[in-house]
């Protein structure tokens, strides 16, 4: 049972909350994100599982199920969107770089 998403994010609420367990929905999102979250997210220690599903093809939104050891997941989710702009962040300075030497 999903809880009302206010925006991009809602917490599937299960039978026990519990912040080492926890089942995310983000609205409007596809495989592109899913993935990349899915992979920053199992890069961390404190990370025991992370996984996502796409529901249905019609349906632009995916399930995200994120389990720590002692870390609450949202901290670990919060963590891993941090760390992918990090590396966007890199990736455009190189790309920078990178034209101004063609340029020259």
């Amino acid at each position: 049972m999903e809880t009302e998403h206010v925006g991009k994010l809602s917490i599937v609420e299960g039978e026990e909350h519990d912040d080492l367990c926890t089942t995310l929905v983000l609205h409007g999102e596809d495989h592109t994100l899913g993935n990349v979250v899915r992979h920053m997210l199992i890069k961390n220690p404190e990370v025991e599982f992370a996984g996502y599903s796409v529901p249905h093809p019609s349906e632009n939104k995916i399930n995200l199920r994120i389990q720590t050891y002692s870390t609450p997941c949202l901290s670990a989710l919060y963590r891993a969107l941090d760390d992918i702009t990090d590396v966007c962040d890199h990736v455009l300075e190189q790309i920078d770089k990178a034209e101004k030497k063609f340029q020259g």
